[in-house]
């Protein structure tokens, strides 16, 4: 286990630490730490850098309420830069985003890859605009007992599918599913992260009964 003496600080005693959501793994921010703001982020448990423009200790979320609670806090092999994953509270961005990182400077031919977040955005994008033609825009305007119907008819197939054994049909429903259950989330305001921390809680609650029952 490394200690704050182990670490490469550069000429003005600082070292870049990138945080990452635990939950989602999506980089959240690049921001620095002294040694006097990591040996607070260390005892508190919570995030808290120096910022360079102020000059200044800054505790993740004392104004905001976005608090970020540390789990880990890694080097990497020059031990000049920091990996720190969190649980979050809130935006990680002072421009109330999820993540600082948005605006793409590239993209490849193969585009953006496919993510939960991102079809997350799309549908709440089409909430926002109502485009014409579109069936996220017919489910939104048709309100939440059409959304649930729909959900429940998806769920039918997808239990037809899995008692025929067709793997591939089956697959085919699940993303239906999927799809729609979203659309549900979207109306409903419930995010992917909400979702995640849910099944990351019963994890570690399954973990610890496993635990009592080996004891």
């Amino acid at each position: 286990m490394l200690t704050i003496d182990d670490l490469k600080f550069n000429s003005h005693g600082l070292i870049p630490a990138i945080v990452v959501d635990a939950t989602s793994k999506k980089v959240l921010t690049l921001a620095y730490m002294n040694r006097e703001s990591l040996a607070i982020s260390l005892e508190e448990k919570r995030t808290c850098f120096w910022s360079r423009s102020r000059q200044e200790l800054w505790r993740k979320g004392e104004t905001s309420g976005n608090v970020q609670h540390i789990r880990t806090i890694v080097a990497d092999c020059d031990r000049d830069a920091l990996v720190v994953t969190v649980d979050k509270e809130g935006p990680a961005c002072h421009l109330g985003t999820d993540s600082c990182f948005n605006d793409p400077l590239f993209i490849g031919e193969g585009g953006e890859p496919f993510s939960v977040e991102g079809l997350y955005a799309l549908l709440q994008g089409r909430k926002e605009t109502l485009p014409e033609g579109s069936y996220t825009t017919y489910l939104f305007q048709k309100g939440l007992d059409k959304i649930l119907k729909k959900v429940g008819e998806e769920s039918t197939e997808v239990i037809i599918a899995g008692k025929a054994e067709d793997k591939r049909e089956t697959v085919y429903e699940i993303a239906d599913l999927m799809y729609h259950v979203m659309v549900l989330m979207v109306e409903m305001g419930i995010s992917v992260e909400d979702v995640l921390a849910e099944l990351a809680s019963r994890h570690v609650i399954d973990h610890k009964v496993k635990q009592e029952k080996m004891v």
